[in-house]
């Protein structure tokens, strides 16, 4: 299944406990459309958001995050996984 990094910039900064509730809002809608939200990383300060997610496509991705929670990313990219 194709990787996605996708990024989200929310004005005046964004507490760490938020993005917690809608990755778990994520977590709870993301089997209706063959998604899998693995990780995400948050710079709380700038308002950036960074979520890994395994998805047949971007709109599904997408989609999770518009009907878990309504935030959805400004970019998503494909990505390949290195160590």
């Amino acid at each position: 299944m194709p990787l996605y990094m996708d990024v989200h910039s929310l004005d005046g900064g964004v507490a760490v406990e938020d993005v917690a509730k809608a990755h778990m809002a994520d977590l709870q809608t993301q089997a209706a459309y063959d998604v899998k939200y693995l990780r995400y990383w948050v710079s709380p300060e700038e308002g950036k958001v960074f979520c890994l997610v395994e998805a047949p496509s971007i709109a599904a991705a997408n989609t999770v995050h518009r009907e878990a929670h309504g935030l959805v990313a400004e970019s998503v990219y494909a990505v390949q996984e290195g160590s």
